[in-house]
């Protein structure tokens, strides 16, 4: 019987088994009863839902600190362009998280000041001229050369792949969370269904010892 779920087991969109629940011990285990076999099995299963988990868990952490450097970087991207394109108000000063002021430069060279930083704690100004193209890392230490449409469409589609990616992610730690819950309520009915069958043969072979006696 216990072969037979495990054949038939449901799988989430990102093919992680769905734990079968146990609601009758007796027919799950069959005529043939092997729980320490089923334990075993248990085990093994809770051991890989906890290692995805482990896993999703880290890939989670990842994305949310990923998606907001992608949207700081594209918010920067988007600014330049627009300021390339005439759409900057001389003298208007943008949001805060991205500490960039229009320089008060009247010269015919549009140049921005802003802050960037070097390390957690440390910051520098510079003074940037007016440019139709940026650097992006792209990972592994590489950094390439974009047009800002170009960059502004990669940044966007990173974005959102991301944001995907770390909606499917939440989904499959609930979803593993829930398995794990399962596998761990079924291990226990199995151990005290397990118990209950032990102590039930040892109160026969007595009561049968105790015939035996009297017979004689």
């Amino acid at each position: 019987m216990a072969s037979t779920v495990a054949q038939n087991q449901e799988k989430n969109p990102r093919g992680i088994p769905k734990a079968p629940f146990i609601a009758d011990v007796d027919e799950y285990l069959g005529p043939h009863p092997d729980p320490e076999t089923s334990l075993k099995e248990f085990q093994a299963a809770l051991a890989k839902y906890r290692y995805m988990d482990h896993n999703l868990a880290q890939r989670r952490r990842g994305l949310e600190e990923k998606i907001p450097d992608i949207k700081k970087t594209l918010t920067m991207v988007e600014f330049l362009h627009e300021r390339r394109e005439g759409k900057g108000r001389p003298g208007e000063e943008c949001d805060e998280d991205d500490d960039l002021e229009d320089d008060e430069d009247t010269s015919s060279k549009k140049l921005t000041r802003t802050t960037f930083e070097l390390n957690d704690t440390l910051f520098a100004e510079a003074e940037l001229e007016d440019t139709d193209t940026v650097y992006l890392w792209l990972g592994a230490n590489v950094m390439l050369s974009y047009k800002l449409p170009a960059a502004i469409a990669l940044l966007y589609d990173k974005l959102k792949a991301a944001e995907g990616s770390l909606e499917g992610v939440v989904e499959d730690l609930e979803f593993l969370r829930e398995q794990i819950t399962v596998m761990e309520v079924n291990t226990a009915r199995v151990y005290n269904w397990d118990v209950k069958r032990r102590r039930e043969v040892r109160e026969r072979e007595v009561r049968e010892g105790k015939t035996d006696d009297k017979v004689g």
